[in-house]
């Protein structure tokens, strides 16, 4: 049987492979709730490959309580079955694992993009003066300044969230497939024009939760503010994995 060398690893030589031709890697925390395209959890979603590994035992109630470190474990074993299968970098579906950032970037043989929030300094740079970026999270009340210093970011960012009585936060933890779309929309549309009219130097959106993605486009043409969020992460990570080759002329 024949392979194909596939990219080399990072200083050097030759990686062992199982698969080839899949760049990204994405831990999924174990749920059962609808992801509509536009998610990171939807295949449908990447117009390149991309490989899944469900870390069992990490349920949506975990994610805003990742502070003791417990289920790290878990995540850094997930990664390196991805990794040693032969995906060329690793991301999540789940912003709060910025936590995790430094942790599993600092144990991984491939680069690490855990979260959305990744992007807060990077954006906050490109606005104009005066304008800051404002994050959109699951939970307001549980994302702390720890979420933010571990990727970099202001601790002092503005942030509003999906309140706790909302249905996107209830079928996101009940495991409820049932939600119409229109109706997390329509949620997160709240939640956001909340947030702007809260402060308004807010010049740009960063959207911690994955599950959030598929609203971008309509937080956008609703508020006309640029949106970043876990899609916009994980394109400009494969850009940098895989770059697109120009043909000489």
């Amino acid at each position: 049987m024949t392979t194909s060398p596939g990219l080399p690893a990072q200083g050097g030589g030759r990686r062992r492979r199982t698969y080839y031709g899949v760049t990204i890697g994405i831990l999924m925390v174990e749920t059962y709730f609808r992801r509509f395209v536009g998610d990171i959890g939807n295949a449908e979603t990447w117009p390149f490959p991309v490989q899944y590994r469900i870390v069992r035992g990490a349920l949506p109630r975990d994610m805003t309580q990742l502070q003791d470190f417990r289920l790290l474990d878990a995540f850094k074993q997930g990664m390196q079955e991805l990794i040693e299968a032969g995906v060329d970098g690793i991301t999540t579906t789940c912003g709060f694992l910025a936590l995790y950032q430094r942790e599993l970037a600092a144990c991984s043989s491939v680069p690490v993009a855990t979260s959305a929030l990744l992007q807060v300094p990077v954006v906050g740079r490109t606005l104009p003066g005066g304008k800051r970026v404002g994050v959109l999270t699951y939970a307001a009340e549980a994302l702390s300044a720890a979420h933010l210093e571990a990727v970099g970011a202001d601790p002092a960012t503005p942030i509003g969230g999906l309140p706790p009585g909302s249905e996107f936060r209830r079928a996101i933890a009940a495991g409820d497939d049932s939600v119409p779309y229109e109706t997390w929309r329509e949620e997160v549309l709240q939640a956001a024009g909340e947030l702007l009219a809260a402060d308004p130097s807010i010049g740009a959106i960063v959207s911690e939760c994955t599950n959030l993605t598929p609203f971008s486009a309509a937080i956008t043409e609703r508020f006309g503010i640029p949106v970043f969020d876990a899609v916009s992460l994980v394109h400009w990570f494969h850009a940098g994995l895989r770059p697109f080759a120009f043909p000489p002329r």
